[in-house]
């Protein structure tokens, strides 16, 4: 089982369609956080679909698509990975949480970081110190920031959120949009099942939360308590 076999069944399913609507959805135009990224134009229930076909490639073929210029490509090694810690050996979720962060640079858009990072790096985390995505979240990269914050949903399923609310106070002066959509979308799920958590959150950065995580964090508020907060944003 080879990545080349893999890049060559993903070619077939390619559309020049939808490949001129994904680059233009993911921003890859000059100056745009996606620049320079390609598509081919597969759609992500066929990648997943090929990814259980190849669920069983060796790391340094994952290894192989992950390096690719071709986004499609390089989703497809992390569905893969992520598939590989479903049921593994710790051996074998340590190599691909390893594998994960040392190969963050190729994990660089949004998509890819969500469909991987609570898997790979959440789970191996699961019952370790979390000190590393302390560091990630410090990070000059905005993908590796990404990745700490995204990584959290997999504590916060399990009904541990304090990782979340620290990692968000690191966050909270983050000048990257994509960070504050992450972030916010993190304590909304924390609201979803301890809203008082959430509410002391806002009570104590509301004032000074960048305005899209505020609004991501709030959007299952009713009306009223809506305003509240956006109202205390205003008086900054």
């Amino acid at each position: 089982m080879k990545a080349k076999d893999v890049a060559a069944q993903l070619k077939t399913l390619a559309s020049p369609e939808v490949a001129a609507s994904s680059a233009r959805f993911f921003k890859t135009g000059p100056g745009e956080y996606g620049e320079g990224d390609h598509f081919i134009g597969v759609r992500v229930p066929a990648l997943r679909k090929l990814a259980r076909d190849f669920r069983d490639l060796p790391l340094h073929e994952i290894e192989q698509l992950l390096r690719s210029q071709i986004h499609e490509e390089r989703m497809l090694a992390l569905l893969v990975l992520v598939l590989s810690v479903s049921k593994c050996t710790e051996s074998h979720r340590k190599s691909a949480y390893d594998f994960y962060l040392n190969n963050t640079s190729y994990i660089n858009n949004w998509d890819l970081i969500d469909s991987s990072a609570p898997a790979i790096v959440g789970g191996y985390l699961s019952d370790k110190a979390r000190n590393p995505l302390q560091r990630l979240a410090k990070s000059k990269s905005m993908w590796e920031r990404r990745i700490a914050i995204v990584a959290t949903q997999h504590f916060i399923r399990l009904g541990e959120f304090v990782d979340t609310i620290s990692i968000c106070q690191i966050l909270l002066n983050d000048k990257q949009d994509l960070i504050h959509k992450a972030s916010g979308w993190m304590l909304r799920e924390v609201g979803e099942r301890d809203v008082n958590i959430l509410v002391r959150f806002l009570d104590e950065h509301g004032a000074i939360m960048p305005r899209t995580m505020l609004r991501y964090s709030i959007e299952h508020f009713d009306e009223d308590e809506r305003k509240k907060y956006l109202s205390m944003r205003k008086l900054k």
